[in-house]
C-alpha cells in the first residue's frame, strides 16, 4: 500500500504531459516517462555578472530615559538605559544607482521610496534598548527590548513611525508594595525621531518612544492582566544617539 501511494505522488508531481501511468502485471502503477519533444535550439543567454554595491550601514549608540507610567514611576520617576540602531540604509540615491538591477514591474514602485532600514535576520536578535537603571531611591530595572518589524514615514527631517516589540524587564523594589516584577510582554510602539547630519558619515538624532502593552499588574504573575493603574502598561523613552555611517561592499 505504501509502494502504491508513493508512485501516486511521483506520477502526478511530474509536470503534466511528461509521464502517464500504467498498470503492469505486479498490479501496482509505475511511472513511465515519454520522450521528450525535440526543442528548437535557442540562444542560451549570458549569466549576468555580480557587481559590487556598496550599502551605508548605520550604527547608534545613545543614552535613553525610561518612564515607567504606574505605581514604579510613582516610586521612581525615571530609569536609565542604552539606545541601539543597527540597519542598512537603502534610499533613493543608492536605488537609482542600481536602477537597472531591479525588475522592470518594480521600478515605479521602487522610485516611490525615499528610504528602507533593513535589519537582516541575525541581526533582529540584537536588542533596541537596554535597561540598565541601579537602585538609585528604592527600585532598580533590568532588561532588554528587541525590535521586529516596523513602518515609517518622513515628514522633513523627522521620522515617524510604529513597530512591533518584546520588552523583559526585571523590576526589583525595596518598596513592599512594588515587591519583585519580571515583565514580560509583546508590545506596540508610537516614535518620533530627528536626526540632523554632522557629515556625510555622522549624524546625531533624538527622539521619543511611547511602548504599550497588556496591563501585567507589577508584583504579579506574567501571564496575568492587571488592573491598570496598578500595573505596566506603557513604558515612554527619551533618547538621544550619534550615529555613523559605515560602508558596507557586497556583490549582487
Amino acid at each position: 500500500m505504501r509502494s502504491l501511494l508513493f508512485l501516486l505522488a511521483f506520477c502526478f508531481s511530474l509536470p503534466m504531459g511528461y509521464a502517464h501511468a500504467e498498470t503492469v502485471d505486479s498490479g501496482l502503477l509505475v511511472a513511465k516517462a515519454k520522450a521528450p519533444a525535440k526543442k528548437k535550439r535557442t540562444k542560451k543567454k549570458k549569466a549576468r555578472k555580480k557587481q559590487m554595491v556598496t550599502v551605508p550601514i548605520n550604527v547608534g549608540l545613545g543614552p535613553a530615559f525610561h518612564y515607567v507610567t504606574g505605581p514604579v514611576q510613582r516610586d521612581q520617576e525615571v530609569h536609565y538605559g542604552v539606545k541601539i540602531s543597527l540597519a542598512a540604509i537603502i534610499d533613493q540615491a543608492l536605488i537609482q544607482k542600481n536602477k537597472h538591477k531591479i525588475p522592470k514591474k518594480y521600478r515605479k514602485m521602487a522610485s516611490r521610496i525615499d528610504q528602507i532600514r533593513l535589519r537582516p535576520g541575525p541581526v533582529v536578535l540584537i536588542p533596541d534598548t537596554i535597561f540598565i537603571s541601579p537602585q538609585r531611591d528604592q527600585t532598580a530595572m533590568y532588561g532588554a527590548n528587541w525590535k521586529f518589524y516596523g513602518v515609517h514615514m518622513p515628514i522633513g527631517p523627522l521620522r515617524i513611525g510604529t513597530n512591533l516589540n518584546l520588552t523583559y524587564a526585571h523590576i526589583d523594589s525595596e518598596n513592599e508594595a512594588l515587591g519583585e516584577t519580571h515583565f514580560f510582554r509583546p508590545g506596540l510602539d508610537l516614535n518620533a525621531e530627528i536626526e540632523i547630519p554632522l557629515s556625510k558619515t555622522v549624524l546625531i538624532s533624538g527622539g521619543w518612544t511611547s511602548f504599550f502593552y497588556p496591563p501585567q499588574e507589577v508584583g504579579g504573575p506574567v501571564f496575568a492582566l492587571g488592573e491598570t493603574d496598578q500595573s505596566i502598561w506603557h513604558i515612554g523613552q527619551a533618547f538621544v544617539q550619534l550615529h555613523f555611517r559605515i560602508p558596507y561592499t557586497t556583490r549582487i
